[in-house]
């Protein structure tokens, strides 16, 4: 027997997918996380399903995991303490940053914390022009008691980032071996090796992000392997990048920035792969678990990946899985504010002491709360039956905090609880769909995550959409991801020139020569030649334009044929993007990108017949539930998602529950399974 196992880390559960290659055999699993150690959490759990499965470790062929250390560090500011090189009259430049200000009429608005302690950004004499020539050699005795200077302050890491080393980075090389010599046991990170592209103080911040975080991630997956290899795992163990790929450890710890939002972005691949057995081209993912909420827009079967992030307030130009997340989740606090309004999150409560009901001393209301007290959870115990919960706990904290602060009554005040949350994710899932130019009525809702399939049907209604899809186990599809995920490294580089045909010979010596560096990176992963496959991109603009669109170049030799079917595409989407094109204009290109991607073997999931002539099944429960915009509790029958078989219909109002999640389905809307046991909930109401 040989096992896969793809592991999502989660704020309050760490979710497992382990996928048998004989017997096909796809198992799930969850258990609580530990925050103060995630490894530990991860060890467990292996160890808890090879036990299940009565299976050794060396069994386990392939292990990959969704990190959140490194955004954790970010977000509590534990990263390391670190030093910045950078030519001189530039050191300001993380302070000035660009033109762009979030809160523009906001005087009292806060900078980002400041990665850099003030007395280390350093600057070295030395400056390359803009066409890549030396203007300035660089003082190498400076640079040396720069670095010795920052040794002596104790920093742990150092970034390197000059001007106009993208075109030409022979100064941060130099600068780079004279660290090595004068301080070796710094974690290093220069710009030109990490995002070669223009745009100063993006390149910069990425830098600065990578180095702050290096350290962190470095012993956070060095102990992770050691762990690994300690329970008998034989096999080198894989992290999720943010563009939903798999990297090595050893790729980890170059890159960590490529990690900053690793787990979220391996449910949109799982999400992209169920959505084509489901044939469903045009989907928005719902991922909302006990923390957070994660949304996503997904296009012909393709997540949308975005070049450049901003990460707690630095612009982070590596390429990511267009995410956006809110503080909206199972364990999401609701008050009444100073106002006398309900709202909710972004707090939460986490895993503990977690919401009231799960009895580990919480005492104020969650959103699970005010979903059992309407009836949409079960009313003792959750996860398959293996936790309990208690009803009078989540009733007495919605009374203590919601009902005696306000004038609403219990049933109100649960339900305001989860209008207001449903609320909060309409207006994530319009800035990612209304708000940049699509109509959210042409996509289906994927719903998963822990809590997601509880509000699927109500958020999908209040946004006109027609389709919900639920996969077979929504609370784990993250993990999931990590077994269908490939490896892939991104390459990038700048070089402006007009998209004409007399630059085609460049263009195309600029894509041989970035395939040649992807080739030498998946030599080092020791993917073989025919699992290998490129894909390339051009970030155009039209001349004296201030941003670029990524176009998708098609794969093969570039010709004057295929740029000019480039061309055309650019046109098109700036065309849906900003409501105008100017085809007489003159477009630039400014940069060149490759995706080296390794094929990784995969579970091959099989469909079963469809047999809707089979009885719908008997319900387990029948529970008095309060749907929204109700006024009154409706006797709703309750099933067991594993009762279901592939071809029947089962009518709403309806509960379903499973391990992993619960879905809630109101009047009006029909479940319909398909033959991989996904659920399209269809809001068949005329």
């Amino acid at each position: 027997m040989a096992y896969m196992i793809g592991v999502d880390v989660g704020g309050t559960f760490t979710d497992f997918s382990v996928f048998e290659h004989e017997s096909g055999e796809l198992f799930h699993y969850k258990d609580s996380s530990t925050p103060a150690d995630p490894s530990k959490a991860i060890i467990q759990g292996v160890l808890a399903v090879l036990a299940m499965k009565k299976a050794k470790a060396d069994s386990v062929s392939y292990l990959a995991h969704g990190t959140t250390v490194g955004t954790n560090a970010l977000i509590e500011k534990k990263g390391a303490k670190l030093g910045l090189i950078t030519t001189k009259g530039f050191k300001d430049l993380m302070e000035i940053g660009n033109q762009r200000r979030p809160s523009l009429y906001n005087l009292q608005a806060q900078k980002p914390f400041p990665l850099v302690p003030s007395g280390l950004n350093c600057t070295v004499t030395e400056r390359i022009r803009y066409d890549g020539t030396v203007d300035t050699p660089l003082d190498e005795e400076e640079t040396r008691q720069v670095v010795r200077y920052l040794k002596e302050q104790q920093v742990v890491a150092i970034a390197v980032c000059t001007l106009f080393s993208f075109v030409n980075p022979v100064h941060e090389l130099r600068i780079e071996e004279i660290i090595r010599e004068e301080f070796p046991e710094a974690y290093v990170t220069i710009s030109s090796k990490l995002v070669p592209e223009f745009r100063e103080y993006s390149r910069m911040s990425t830098t600065v992000l990578n180095s702050y975080l290096g350290p962190v991630m470095k012993k956070y997956v060095n102990n992770f392997r050691n762990s690994v290899e300690g329970i008998g795992i034989q096999v080198e163990p894989y992290v999720t990048q943010s563009n939903g790929s798999i990297i090595s450890i050893k790729e980890t710890v170059d890159c960590p920035i490529k990690t900053a939002v690793s787990g979220p972005s391996a449910g949109v691949i799982a999400a992209a792969y169920i959505g084509k057995q489901c044939q469903a081209d045009k989907i928005i993912t719902f991922d909302m678990g006990g923390t957070s909420a994660d949304i996503s827009l997904i296009e012909n079967y393709t997540p949308q990946v975005s070049n450049e992030r901003t990460v707690e307030g630095y612009p982070a130009r590596i390429p990511m899985i267009n995410i956006i997340t809110i503080g909206a989740g199972g364990g999401s606090i609701a008050k009444i504010d100073d106002g006398g309004a309900l709202k909710v999150g972004p707090k939460s409560a986490g895993a503990t002491p977690g919401p009231a009901c799960y009895m580990r001393g919480g005492e104020n209301p969650c959103v699970t709360d005010a979903n059992i007290v309407l009836g949409k959870l079960n009313q003792k115990k959750i996860l398959g039956g293996r936790m309990d919960v208690d009803l009078e706990l989540a009733k007495k904290a919605i009374q203590t905090k919601i009902c005696d602060k306000s004038d609403l009554n219990l049933q109100q005040a649960a339900n305001g609880i989860i209008t207001v949350v449903n609320s909060n994710m309409v207006r994530a899932i319009r800035s990612v769909s209304v708000e940049k130019g699509y109509d959210v009525r042409e996509f289906s809702l994927m719903a998963f995550g822990g809590a997601g399939p509880l509000h699927a049907c109500e958020v999908a209604k209040e946004l006109g959409m027609k389709e919900v899809l639920i996969p077979p186990h929504p609370g784990t599809l993250c993990s999931l991801g990590l077994l269908l995920a490939d490896t892939k490294f991104d390459l990038s580089r700048t070089m402006v020139l007009d998209g004409v045909a007399e630059n085609v010979p460049e263009i195309a010596s600029q894509f041989e020569s970035m395939t040649a560096q992807g080739n030498g990176l998946l030599d080092k992963e020791g993917v073989p030649q025919e699992r290998r496959r490129f894909e390339y991109f051009l970030d155009m603009r039209y001349q004296r334009q201030n941003f670029e669109i990524c176009i998708p170049v098609p794969a093969g030799e570039m010709t004057a044929a295929v740029l000019e079917q480039v061309l055309e595409s650019f046109h098109a989407e700036h065309k849906r993007s900003y409501g105008y094109c100017k085809k007489d204009a003159v477009v630039q290109i400014v940069n060149y990108r490759v995706s080296a991607i390794g094929i990784i073997d995969k579970p091959d999931l099989k469909p079963e017949a469809l047999r809707p002539e089979t009885n719908l099944p008997d319900p387990i429960a029948y529970r008095q539930v309060l749907f929204q915009g109700q006024e009154y509790y409706v006797k709703t029958p309750v099933y067991r998602r594993e009762d279901f078989v592939p071809g029947q219909s089962i009518p709403g109002p309806c509960i379903c529950e499973q391990m992993d999640t619960t879905l809630v389905v109101p009047a009006g809307w029909v479940i319909h399974v398909d033959g991989y046991h996904n659920l399209k909930i269809h809001d068949e109401e005329k």
